[in-house]
């Protein structure tokens, strides 16, 4: 379910950049309303504003509540592993100890005749 909200959000993302882009600035308005040769636009006489204005606006208020639903399951999610105990992002665990690379030495036994241990001894040259 993360998943699909976080793909939604990229291409509401993306289209809110277009739909931005795709609209004029305010001053390009002054100038088409003193024959500034708007009338051959696509949207007609008027221009895009309404029309691309409310398409922004209405990917904006997805854009948000998609935010806020993914934030929702976050929260729900980062307090369900706590109350199992199971790790989270947040908390971090010590590494394991690390062995110094020695290896511990049995202490000899008394009897030096016989080995009762399952290691061969080493011969020593």
């Amino acid at each position: 379910m993360q998943q699909i909200l976080v793909f939604l959000l990229v291409i509401i993302a993306i289209g809110i950049i277009v739909l931005v882009l795709l609209q004029q600035g305010k001053g390009a308005d002054i100038g088409a309303s003193f024959g500034g040769g708007s009338s051959n636009t696509v949207f007609g006489s008027q221009g895009s504003g309404s029309f691309l204005m409310k398409l922004t606006l209405g990917l904006a208020v997805l854009f948000f509540i998609i935010c806020i639903v993914l934030a929702r399951m976050a929260v729900t999610q980062n307090k369900a592993a706590q109350s199992v105990n199971l790790p989270t992002s947040t908390s971090q665990t010590a590494p394991a100890k690390q062995s110094s690379g020695t290896v511990p030495v049995p202490a000899k036994s008394s009897s030096t005749s016989t080995n009762d241990s399952s290691v061969p001894a080493v011969p020593k040259n």
